[in-house]
């Protein structure tokens, strides 16, 4: 049985991302660890207010009190899954990004309880889908603190890039566990620029960037259209940056699936931005996966 790791940290944004993992693990037959990392500062403090144990026991107890928390919320909304709950000191995402070793994915919400007004994506979320040795699912809503959707297609960027491949496969499969389509969007024109102050002075054949997209998304499709025949695809192929396209394309999913990075990664980047600005922006939950073997 796998394994799918949910972060925990008492806020909201966390319960939902805790939910969303059981609600996965159910369609999967999978079990869920809820995992609170907690981090104690040793720097002295004043002998008459507290000690160094006297704050790690009330951040144990606020760490057991969110874990039940979600056991229970789990427990409500998705009978039956078993649920392992652990308590570790560490650094949020150093112990995270250590259970993803062997773990289907690993869930945590868009902003915890670090976050503060204004601030649109946590540093844990980040972090973690740049380092996980697994998949990284970031829990979002249309706001902050909304619940994900549960309805509308799986949407994925395509590229060609071996991670866009990766994130293919993991699209088609979510795809089909959840019975939607598949929307699958390559932007033929993110080099050339056709319109506004900065547009190309040279005349550009359109025609041949617009079919050589055609192309590249066909192939990319191919084999896992022939491995998921019962996945509805709908191609999008259309000018513009990936960043606007897919997050348009999210309005109305239930899911987005794209690569660490694409084609504009380079050797040492971790995140690449369209990744970035999905976790962040994105008005649904995202998958951020990494190929077979490739654990930062």
């Amino acid at each position: 049985m796998a394994t799918i790791v949910a972060g925990i940290d008492g806020s909201a944004s966390a319960m939902h991302a805790a939910v969303w993992a059981a609600r996965e693990a159910e369609r999967r037959g999978d079990a869920v660890r809820l995992v609170f990392a907690y981090f104690v500062p040793s720097g002295a403090y004043p002998a008459f207010v507290y000690s160094v144990e006297k704050v790690r026991e009330g951040v144990e107890q606020q760490a057991q009190a969110a874990l039940d928390a979600a056991r229970t919320e789990i427990a409500q909304a998705v009978p039956g899954i078993e649920v392992e709950a652990l308590r570790v000191e560490g650094q949020p995402a150093h112990v995270l990004a250590n259970e993803s070793r062997g773990a289907r994915c690993v869930v945590v919400g868009s902003r915890g309880l670090g976050g503060f007004t204004g601030m649109l994506v946590g540093s844990v979320a980040v972090s973690l889908a740049a380092h996980a040795h697994s998949d990284v699912v970031v829990v979002r809503g249309a706001r902050y603190d909304d619940p994900p959707p549960m309805a509308g297609p799986v949407v994925v960027g395509v590229d060609g890039s071996e991670h866009a491949g990766q994130a293919v496969s993991v699209a088609f499969d979510a795809a089909q566990l959840r019975g939607v389509p598949l929307v699958a969007a390559h932007t033929w024109n993110d080099v050339i620029a056709t319109e506004g102050p900065y547009a190309y002075p040279f005349p550009t054949d359109l025609t041949e960037v617009e079919a050589a997209g055609r192309t590249l998304l066909d192939e990319a499709l191919a084999p896992w259209r022939e491995r998921y025949p019962d996945v509805e695809v709908r191609e999008v192929l259309e000018a513009g940056r990936p960043v606007r396209a897919l997050l348009r394309h999210a309005e109305g999913a239930q899911l987005v699936v794209v690569g660490t990075r694409g084609r504009g990664g380079f050797a040492g980047m971790l995140l690449g931005s369209t990744s970035q600005a999905l976790v962040i922006h994105a008005p649904c939950p995202v998958v951020v996966t990494r190929p077979e073997g490739s654990g930062a």
